[in-house]
C-alpha cells in the first residue's frame, strides 16, 4: 500500500485522482452502468472511492466515451465495466441472489481508456 491511499477518502475529484496517481496511487478503476447512466469507482489498498464533482456530488456520465477521454488524459490505461445488479424478476417470481461487489469486479469486463 503506498501513502497515498492511506490518505483518500471515499470521493475523490479528477483533481484529487490526478495528483493521486502523479502520487503512486494504481487503483482497480470501475466504471458501474446503471441502464444507461454511469459511475466510477477506484478500488484501492484503503477502500472504495467514487469520482466526484467539485461540490463533493458523485459524478455520473451518459456514455462511457466521456470516462474514458477523462482518465485517458490522466494516464490511467484500462477499467472493468460492471453492471448495477438485476438478480431476480418480482413480476414472474423468479428470485435471485445479489452478487458481490468482488464478485462484479472479477465477472465485468475488461475496457480500455485510449
Amino acid at each position: 500500500m503506498t501513502a497515498i491511499d492511506m490518505t483518500l477518502g471515499d470521493r475523490l475529484t479528477l483533481k484529487q485522482l490526478s495528483h493521486a496517481l502523479q502520487n503512486g496511487f494504481s487503483p482497480i478503476v470501475e466504471v458501474e452502468s446503471m441502464d444507461g447512466i454511469y459511475k466510477v469507482r477506484f478500488h484501492h489498498a484503503n477502500g472504495v472511492s467514487d469520482l466526484c464533482n467539485s461540490e463533493g456530488h458523485v459524478s455520473t456520465f451518459m456514455g462511457t466515451g466521456e470516462i474514458r477521454d477523462a482518465l485517458g488524459q490522466l494516464g490511467l490505461k484500462h477499467g472493468v465495466l460492471t453492471f448495477a445488479d438485476q438478480c431476480g424478476d418480482e413480476m414472474i417470481g423468479v428470485e435471485g441472489k445479489a452478487i458481490t461487489p468482488d464478485e462484479m469486479l472479477t465477472y465485468g469486463t475488461r475496457i480500455s481508456f485510449r
